[in-house]
């Protein structure tokens, strides 16, 4: 097993990063209305996924460490809400947003190990 020296080694910071990428591009379509309202709601939540990732990476403890990835987890079920009503509103479509519904469930999922893995007491 390969030993993990920085977030950056990790596939979940990883994905986040790609997700967070996609997100941007996808935002680009939608209405100027919106800059200030539900895009920067979306642009806000799919950045802290993986700054959060990231800052607990840096904190002393696991305990800590899995606090930081609960908030993560919780932005990306906010992410999710947050696409959910941007396809209710047609700025993206369904296809769009089951891609990345299927792309949250997989990272949530990661989390979901990793978090217990905290637990356990090994990283």
């Amino acid at each position: 097993m390969e030993t993990i020296k920085s977030y950056k080694d990790l596939m979940i910071w990883q994905r986040s990063i790609e997700l967070v990428v996609s997100i941007y591009e996808i935002l680009k379509k939608f209405p100027r209305i919106e800059d200030f309202n539900l895009t920067s709601q979306i642009r806000r939540a799919a950045v802290s996924i993986p700054a959060n990732i990231a800052e607990g990476f840096g904190r002393r403890t696991k305990k800590d460490y899995a606090q930081f990835l609960n908030i993560s987890r919780g932005s990306l079920y906010e992410l999710e809400t947050h696409l959910i009503l941007a396809s209710r509103f047609g700025y993206i479509t369904g296809n769009e947003l089951h891609k990345f519904a299927d792309e949250i469930s997989q990272i949530g999922k990661m989390t979901n190990a990793f978090i217990t893995k905290l637990e356990d007491g090994s990283r």
